[in-house]
């Protein structure tokens, strides 16, 4: 190979193929796309990976049963009571951001919960989303504090403004 056949057959510039432009051109009348057919239309897409082909897809053929919570199910990470003394010292303010610091509440989630497996020997105070009974007790009686940490405001559904009163004429 040599400097004079480097480029041979290499079309860097190569026009677009223009369709649809007349007789003449050699891609007039249906514009390579064939007579009728699926793709002759322009609103042709290429079917999904449900398509099959006009038969009923598969999951609108199977019945349908029940139904699923996971719309709003809330994902919560479990803390226990005995991991919560085994990691922090006495005075410790514990909160969803210290835990995940310790490594005990790791992964994605809504909140955490504390549950009453083991036993609390610290003054802790412990900041979460929810506290089971025994958690809050054991905690409360080595004089730490248990405080849940409220839930994020509902929205407004109703988009109206309330009229405002009338005035009362006289």
């Amino acid at each position: 190979m040599d400097l004079s056949n480097v480029h041979q057959g290499v079309h860097k510039l190569r026009k677009k193929k223009r369709v649809g432009r007349g007789i003449g051109s050699g891609h007039g009348k249906t514009a390579t796309r064939g007579h009728k057919g699926q793709w002759a239309s322009a609103g042709a897409k290429k079917p999904t990976a449900l398509f099959e082909g006009g038969q009923m897809q598969l999951f609108r053929r199977i019945p349908k049963r029940g139904f699923s919570h996971a719309t709003w199910d809330k994902h919560y990470l479990v803390v226990n009571v005995g991991d919560l003394d085994a990691a922090f010292s006495d005075g410790d303010t514990v909160d969803p951001a210290a835990l995940r610091k310790a490594g005990l509440a790791n992964g994605p989630a809504d909140g955490v919960r504390v549950l009453g497996t083991g036993e609390v020997t610290k003054k802790l105070t412990v900041r979460a989303h929810h506290f089971s009974k025994s958690a809050a007790e054991k905690i409360a009686a080595r004089g730490g504090t248990a405080d849940v940490i409220p839930p994020p405001k509902k929205p407004v559904r109703n988009k109206m403004k309330p009229r405002p009163p009338k005035e009362q004429q006289s």
